[in-house]
């Protein structure tokens, strides 16, 4: 059952930023924190997948604080987040060979994260007075949760 909220969760995190899931993933997998060897999805543990997460998940939270960045909200913006949820949550479940289920509830963690994540966002910037306080907050959420998920999988 830990493993269910455990691909909910990374699934939020998915939600809030779509490619720090993957990369907290990766990490976990590299770290052996998940255990993939002999999977499918083996190859996220490698130095290339790594790096090449981290750098997309880097240039996302790079990306996030530039005012023209679409919301999270359109079509293309929204279905990767959902994408990367459900990546994320096979991932996570593929050693308990649930990764099906994981997926979906990756999925729907990432429809829970975009959803709540643009409105807790949207509450802390009007109380701040300005965005950047409040997407600072939802980026150190977004990384330490997903590290800290990668790590409690384990």
């Amino acid at each position: 059952m830990t493993l269910y909220l455990f691909a909910l969760l990374i699934g939020v995190v998915a939600g809030l930023r779509a490619m720090t899931a993957p990369a907290a993933v990766a990490w976990g997998a590299h770290l052996g924190w998940l255990a993939l060897a002999g999977l499918p999805l083996a190859w996220l543990g490698g130095t290339i997948a790594v790096a090449a997460f981290s750098l997309l998940a880097a240039l996302e939270l790079f990306a996030d604080q530039h005012p023209k960045t679409p919301s999270r909200k359109v079509p293309h913006q929204f279905g990767t987040r959902i994408l990367s949820g459900a990546f994320s949550g096979a991932a996570l479940m593929m050693p308990s060979g649930h990764w099906v289920r994981g997926a979906a509830i990756g999925a729907v963690g990432a429809i829970l994260g975009t959803l709540g994540g643009a409105e807790a966002r949207a509450r802390l910037a009007a109380r701040f007075g300005k965005d950047l306080p409040a997407a600072l907050i939802e980026d150190a959420v977004a990384v330490i949760g997903g590290l800290a998920i990668a790590a409690a999988a384990y």
